[in-house]
């Protein structure tokens, strides 16, 4: 019979890489605590309409790669494809703005899209997600901003590259996408089918577009700093000098959008360089009218999302393995064996990392485990050692070997 495997585009986290993962993660939680954000844990599983609503049906997303059904009292459910629109939800279902003007919420957990499984992009993946909450201010924009960087460099991350632009409000952005609309219109048969599409649904997406001749054909269309107006061209200003302030490089990127379309004015992007097409690293920006539109009071936010997976795949060679056990315990007979199982797991009590092997083998084996465990002393235990109350105590680094008694031996290992 053959084994079941896992599904396609889905991807086990083996004990190794689960705990570099934890090592990255409790860096992230550290900057996060540091700038006042608060943990939000929300649910895999929402109503669609939430997705319709807060990512836009007219995006790839919610078109193309929900995993959407309906149960059995014929409610159609998402597994959600990011998490904004559900920490938004929940803002909004517990009334969490009346808790103060401000709120700073950041979720970890995974998300799911059906694309096609390619490397470092699964079916599911993980993501941390940040959201500010009731501040327009420019200044929080560019805390934002200043943190990710931070973030970055803090868990080794370096030779970065920041792009910034403003998107605009709605009102000052429809001027601009019926110019794009009228200046594609020549070349409308040129474009991509997606393109196409786009362009009478979304117009900003087709500065998305991967397709290289959809990229050649819109190097001269009009860009969106063009035609904000003077409150977003101001608002866009002063985030710049924020950015100035603590002397953060960073692009001007007139043709930079979101693939979301509940975007307005500061959006921006990380990448690193030399990484080719696939260089992104986090995205980004403020969305001022969705908690309305999801229909909450109209208050601002503004947040970004960083994917593990590819955050791990970008800090490979500056991971550390796990600790192993301080002590191995190889017991021999019976009494040996029940004396060493109380003390192996009295100190695993106190904190202290220790493994033992229940099976009661050979001494030669149980000294194969304890070498091939990495523990840095093993303790050797047999009728004679229970009886006087001691063991022996070998340094597997040094290879030295001594009695101790049992009483002390936690002095003799302490780290």
């Amino acid at each position: 019979m053959n084994a079941i495997t896992a599904v396609k585009g889905f991807k086990d986290i083996l004990p190794e890489e689960a705990y570099h993962w934890q090592q990255v993660e409790q860096l992230i939680r550290g900057v996060l605590a540091d700038f006042c954000f608060k943990e939000i844990h929300v649910p895999i599983l929402e109503k669609t309409e939430l997705f319709a609503k807060g990512i836009g049906d007219t995006t790839d997303i919610v078109e193309k790669e929900m995993y959407t059904f309906r149960d059995r009292g014929e409610d159609s459910l998402t597994l959600r494809p990011e998490a904004t629109a559900s920490v938004l939800r929940a803002y909004i279902e517990h009334s969490m703005f009346n808790q103060g003007s401000v709120t700073k919420l950041f979720s970890i957990g995974p998300m799911f899209r059906r694309e096609r499984p390619q490397k470092g992009r699964y079916r599911q993946f993980h993501q941390i997600d940040v959201e500010v909450l009731g501040s327009e201010e420019p200044q929080t924009d560019a805390e934002l901003i200043l943190m990710l960087v931070h973030l970055f460099r803090t868990v080794g991350l370096e030779n970065l590259s920041l792009d910034i632009n403003s998107l605009g409000c709605p009102a000052c952005r429809s001027g601009f996408r019926q110019k794009l609309i009228d200046f594609m219109q020549d070349t409308l048969t040129s474009l991509c089918e997606d393109c196409q599409r786009r362009l009478t649904n979304n117009p900003l997406r087709v500065f998305d577009c991967k397709n290289d001749a959809c990229r050649r054909l819109i190097q001269d269309a009009p860009t969106i700093p063009d035609f904000i107006c003077d409150g977003c061209r101001w608002h866009f200003d002063e985030v710049k000098a924020c950015l100035d302030m603590f002397a953060l490089p960073y692009n001007l990127n007139p043709r930079m959008v979101r693939g979301l379309d509940y975007y307005t004015r500061t959006t921006f992007e990380i990448t690193i360089p030399h990484m080719g097409a696939q260089n992104a690293v986090v995205g980004g920006g403020r969305y001022d009218g969705l908690i309305r539109d999801l229909g909450g009071p109209d208050i601002p936010g503004i947040g970004f999302a960083i994917g593990f997976e590819r955050l791990m795949s970008l800090l490979h060679d500056r991971q550390d393995d796990p600790p192993p056990p301080v002590l191995f315990i190889a017991a021999l007979g019976s009494e040996a064996q029940a004396a060493a199982f109380k003390l192996c797991n009295q100190l695993r009590l106190e904190g202290i990392r220790v493994e033992m092997d229940y099976s009661g083998k050979s001494l030669k084996s149980q000294m194969k485990k304890a070498d091939k465990s990495g523990s840095l002393y093993t303790l050797i235990l047999g009728e004679r050692e229970i009886q006087a109350g001691e063991g022996e105590l070998r340094d597997m680094r040094s290879s030295k070997q001594w009695a101790v008694p049992l009483e002390s031996l936690r002095s003799h290992i302490a780290q």
